[in-house]
């Protein structure tokens, strides 16, 4: 799960991290008033998206006086903003924040997030600010200075020294900078966060050490344990097909093909995803319908794959192991009594009871294929999409 800019600083200034001073505006008039309340000249009016980039696509904006408040707010409240994170098809802008303006001297980066490959997060921090993260890995590896973090032990005092005297501080703001550092990481770990960054972490010309912006990703597997982080949920910045499927506590992700697949099991999820490539397709989603595939289960999971509208056939790949093949099969039959489905369907289901459900499917009055192989089900399925293109 994802949170607002606004909401990450929100957390941030709790735990005692500078943030620069403002508030959220989900209108031109609340914009207005904030910019009072800030009593200030000078502000800033942010696009509130869960994407970067969005100075880029101009959605944030500096303004001097109320007038260019009113002006700005105008001009990014309800504008699609098309940033390289949104892809082409851009996100709606509903809410802002409204904030003091910073005097920059210099921007710099800290982020946390799980190094897979150590098994162990990892605190970050570059000079490079400012810039997308994954560029400065790329060109200038040597500019990202990193502290990994045993599991279940904290960010130590001396770590985020050498992360603070890594960035070429001021002995003063080396100070703050390790009392930022070690607050993030209690964020972090109280929420269990799976991400974190601020992308710029600035010095201003006063001296100060800021976080000028705030992204944070959540484990959704904790979100159990925080209740007010739930609060935060924003349904408009997600895929409407996937906030649906997590109604039906199915595991859906949406992606850009057009074979559909409905599979039991995140590892055979991802290898029927595979093997649909190597036929020369490419996956319409991911969706596990996990170890439960009843037909209340399965015509959800229906519903929701042909409600893409680029889907042109249906791979249902199921191994019985914890559910029964014929069980299965007939949640299928029953699934297609309840949702019409106009396009190829192709079935391969193995495992307990396999032969049982092949007959079951085979003298059903419904319309589909069933294959004897993961691999002729692909190939089908593949074909099939290509045809109906």
């Amino acid at each position: 799960m994802k949170i607002h800019e606004y909401q990450g600083k929100e957390l941030f200034r709790n735990a005692g991290v500078p943030v620069p001073n403002g508030y959220p505006a989900f209108s031109v008039d609340e914009a207005l008033d904030v910019f009072r309340k800030l009593d200030t000249d000078k502000v800033v009016v942010k696009a509130q998206i869960h994407a970067g980039g969005r100075g880029k696509g101009g959605g944030v904006k500096l303004a001097h006086g109320i007038e260019e408040v009113e002006q700005h707010a105008n001009e990014i409240l309800g504008m699609n903003l098309v940033t390289h994170q949104t892809g082409p098809e851009g996100q709606k802008v509903q809410r802002l924040l409204i904030e003091s303006a910073s005097e920059i001297e210099r921007e710099l980066y800290a982020g946390i997030v799980l190094d897979r490959s150590y098994g162990k997060f990892v605190f970050m921090v570059s000079t490079e600010g400012g810039v997308e993260i994954e560029k400065v890995s790329t060109e200038t590896p040597e500019k990202i200075v990193k502290e990994w973090i045993e599991p279940n032990e904290d960010l130590k005092t001396y770590q985020a020294h050498k992360l603070a005297f890594s960035l070429g501080l001021a002995e003063a703001q080396i100070k703050h900078a390790i009392e930022s550092f070690l607050s993030l990481w209690k964020v972090f770990k109280l929420y269990d966060c799976s991400l974190m960054e601020i992308n710029p972490l600035v010095v201003t010309k006063s001296g100060e050490v800021i976080a000028l912006d705030s992204k944070i990703n959540f484990d959704d597997n904790a979100l159990f344990r925080h209740k007010d982080i739930q609060e935060m949920r924003d349904l408009s910045e997600e895929e409407p097909l996937e906030v649906e499927a997590d109604s039906y506590n199915l595991n859906y992700i949406k992606l850009d093909g057009d074979v559909g697949c409905m599979v039991n099991g995140a590892g055979l999820a991802m290898g029927t995803m595979d093997i649909i490539k190597l036929h020369g397709g490419e996956p319409a989603n991911f969706l596990d319908v996990g170890g439960v595939a009843n037909a209340e289960t399965v015509a959800h999971g229906f519903k929701i794959i042909i409600s893409d509208s680029n889907v042109r056939s249906i791979l249902i790949n199921i191994f019985g192991g914890i559910v029964r093949c014929d069980r299965v099969a007939q949640g299928v039959i029953d699934a297609l009594s309840q949702i019409e489905v106009k396009i190829p369907l192709i079935i391969r289901l193995e495992g307990t009871n396999a032969k049982t459900a092949s007959e079951l499917l085979q003298n059903s009055d419904h319309d589909f294929t069933v294959a004897g192989s993961l691999d002729h089900a692909a190939s089908l399925a593949v074909q099939a999409a290509k045809k109906e293109n």
